[in-house]
């Protein structure tokens, strides 16, 4: 129940009508954002972001010398507070009601934080400086762990304040924006552990390893066949643990263009690929539970064209109920949001990474990385929430798959045969140099 003059206050009015009566709605709601000059916001939305593909993100990282990192360390100094400031602006379109939610509050404080400290670095002019600078980018990122549990609570708790479209489109501006954000900053910070890595100084012997073929975090000959069979191992031991090792398990076929390569952020394709394959696993598992004889198998074919790789996961699972299709693509709404709701409770912070979600329960008793050492790896990877249980059930698999997919301008598509089985066809973009995938810049004005 919303205190007395919080009532008062319209739905739809935004967070920057808000200011001249501040005090007294900070005292209503408790958990509203504080109010901030809008000059300096204003200042840095007139700015356009400056998208980059895989190919240009390669570029910095191919032959690394002092003066291509310090490059790739000015473009991430303006690009982060830019990005972060067109959703701040964002947010403050939204009805207030809404930005006062707890955890919406939270994800904004945070963000406001973020764009405060970086917007105040200076230009980076030595090795020195940008060590500095990745400390303050690694402990940014250990911040916002939580901003997707938070953001996605703080949807479902409002699904009744928003129309469902604007929620939806309201959420992927916001993770679109997110990846980009990390990506450009994960791959400095890859960039900058190579610099000092031994291996790279001159006249030195680089190792001959797979980690070769990576440039930063872009894995130059990324295999969907590798990918597909590591990612299928996962899910099938996972469903083995969760239904017990006497469940009858379906096999795995692999098809087509076996020996397709592109380049791509291998983490990205490992999440789509196994939020996939584990939808398709477990619905195979939980039909055959009742049915006679060995499980249908999941068909996997690989399609290589000449601009894109066409990866289809093809299951006998019985399809997708009628009730939750038409919410299949949805953060908020749906019959079983409220599930959701008290799974993400449980998930205090999400990148997701594998170190991560192997230790769920850091917050009980695991050791926190330092935020102020760079050179420990960053919880940005997605692979890691394939590895969390089957019956928690988050209800974002499927929406982040299609967020991730279309970020690299790919595309992530699904097709359901009511009693008989699912078909989800996911393109990727083979020559790397499309551009990211940027959401539309922030109104200036946030009315």
């Amino acid at each position: 129940m919303l205190p007395p003059v919080a009532r008062r206050i319209p739905t739809t009015v935004r967070l920057k009508d808000c200011y001249l009566c501040r005090q007294e709605i900070r005292w209503a709601s408790g958990g509203a954002p504080p109010w901030r000059p809008a000059a300096i916001l204003d200042e840095w939305v007139q700015r356009e972001a400056r998208p980059i593909s895989l190919r240009q993100l390669t570029f910095f990282g191919r032959t690394l010398t002092e003066y291509r990192l310090l490059s790739s360390a000015n473009y991430v100094r303006t690009e982060l507070p830019t990005r972060i400031a067109h959703r701040l602006r964002d947010m403050q379109t939204l009805p207030y009601v809404v930005v006062t939610n707890p955890h919406m509050s939270h994800v904004y404080e945070l963000y406001y934080k973020a764009f405060e400290t970086l917007r105040r670095v200076r230009e980076i002019k030595t090795v020195d400086d940008n060590d500095r600078y990745c400390n303050i980018i690694t402990e940014t990122l250990q911040e916002h762990l939580t901003v997707i549990p938070k953001l996605t609570m703080g949807i479902i708790e409002c699904q009744s304040l928003m129309k469902p479209q604007e929620t939806n489109k309201f959420m992927n501006t916001l993770l679109r924006s997110r990846i980009s954000r990390r990506v450009i900053a994960e791959q400095h910070l890859a960039l900058t552990e190579t610099f000092h890595s031994p291996w790279h100084f001159p006249d030195a012997k680089q190792p001959q390893d797979p980690s070769s073929d990576f440039v930063g975090d872009v894995f130059l000959k990324c295999n969907a066949k590798e990918v597909i069979e590591e990612c299928s191992q996962r899910a099938r031991t996972l469903a083995r643990e969760a239904f017990g090792s006497a469940c009858r398990m379906p096999e795995v076929n692999l098809q087509g263009h076996l020996n397709a390569t592109f380049p791509y952020i291998l983490s990205h394709l490992q999440y789509i690929v196994g939020e996939l394959l584990r939808n398709s696993i477990e619905a195979v598992v939980e039909r055959w539970r009742h049915l006679p004889g060995h499980p249908a198998p999941v068909d996997v074919l690989i399609c290589e064209a000449p601009q894109h790789v066409i990866i289809r996961i093809s299951d006998q699972g019985g399809g997708i109920p009628k009730d939750i299709l038409p919410s299949l693509w949805s953060f908020g709404k749906g019959p079983r949001s409220h599930i959701h709701l008290e799974n993400l409770v449980r998930v205090p912070k999400m990148a997701a990474t594998m170190q991560e979600l192997r230790a769920f329960p850091t917050s009980a008793g695991g050791i926190a990385p330092d935020a102020n050492d760079w050179r420990r790896p960053v919880d940005g990877s997605l692979s890691s929430l394939t590895y969390r249980p089957p019956d928690l059930r988050l209800g974002m698999g499927l929406p982040m798959s299609r967020v991730y997919a279309e970020y690299w301008a790919g595309s992530l598509e699904l097709h359901s045969l009511e009693g008989y089985g699912v078909d989800a066809f996911l393109t990727i973009s083979k020559l790397g140099n499309k551009n990211e995938q940027l959401s539309t810049r922030a109104s200036m004005d946030a009315v």
